[in-house]
């Protein structure tokens, strides 16, 4: 008779500790903090719910929710990519990004692209938007209107991103880099053009000097003809004074 009771106190016993634990289970299930600089997104038995946690402490319920935190700091992306011209170049240069996902739209992120959207849309839509930009400028045109094409391309990703709720801050292009030949083809026409831009420059200070030499010829010219028209008009008002003192002809050395 002295067991039962033994036996009857162990069992209260553990039924008091079974309950304080699952106690502590359901309240450390039902809490959850959402870190700063992110955003969770409720899941309910595995649906996305239309709610977004901030951050900070949030009671969810247990075991029938869980929350995925997505990051909505700054967050840099970087990738190659090649294209080609609309002359048929090859084209390669480097895209880097700087981005953040809309936090009140991390659950539809979430829903559409899950937590590795980076790799599913960013990725191919740089990819995207530099091959039909860079179609757009054949290949001299990219280094000549180079700035031009590198804010065609920046537009495109923003927008496509734009649509699928991630914000592009800013968009670094590298320089465009083309195959070889082409390399070796634009410098040949590089020192071609310098080499007539100095023989244009040769030939303008020619004309120049050529000028400067007319214009002191001509002011040379004009001087002779002061003076000769200077000389005659003083032989004339010597002669008139001649005349007028009575002295019928002078003879000039």
């Amino acid at each position: 008779m002295r067991r039962f009771p033994q036996i009857q106190n162990k069992l209260t016993i553990f039924a008091a500790v079974l309950t304080f634990i699952v106690i502590i289970v359901f309240m450390l299930e039902s809490v959850v903090v959402v870190e700063a600089g992110h955003r969770g997104v409720v899941l309910y038995v595995g649906a996305v719910e239309n709610r977004v946690l901030g951050e900070g402490i949030h009671f969810i319920i247990p075991f029938a929710e869980q929350v995925v935190p997505l990051e909505v700091r700054t967050l840099k992306f970087q990738a190659n990519a090649s294209a080609a011209s609309n002359d048929l170049q090859e084209v390669q240069t480097t895209i880097a990004l700087n981005y953040h996902i809309s936090p009140s739209q991390a659950n539809i992120i979430y829903q559409q692209l899950g937590a590795d959207y980076a790799d599913r849309i960013i990725a191919p839509t740089i990819q995207e938007s530099v091959k039909a930009s860079v179609a757009k400028f054949n290949a001299e045109e990219l280094i000549t209107k180079r700035a031009t094409a590198k804010a065609v391309i920046a537009e495109s990703i923003a927008n496509t991103l734009s649509a699928r709720n991630i914000v592009v801050e800013t968009v670094f292009i590298t320089d465009f880099k083309f195959s070889q030949a082409f390399a070796t083809q634009v410098e040949s026409k590089v020192v071609a053009f310098q080499k007539f831009l100095t023989e244009q420059n040769n030939l303008k200070a020619i004309q120049v000097v050529a000028n400067q030499t007319v214009v002191q010829a001509q002011a040379a010219a004009r001087a002779n003809v002061a003076k000769a028209n200077g000389e005659s008009q003083a032989i004339k008002i010597i002669t008139v004074q001649l005349k007028e003192s009575g002295v019928s002809s002078v003879a000039i050395n």
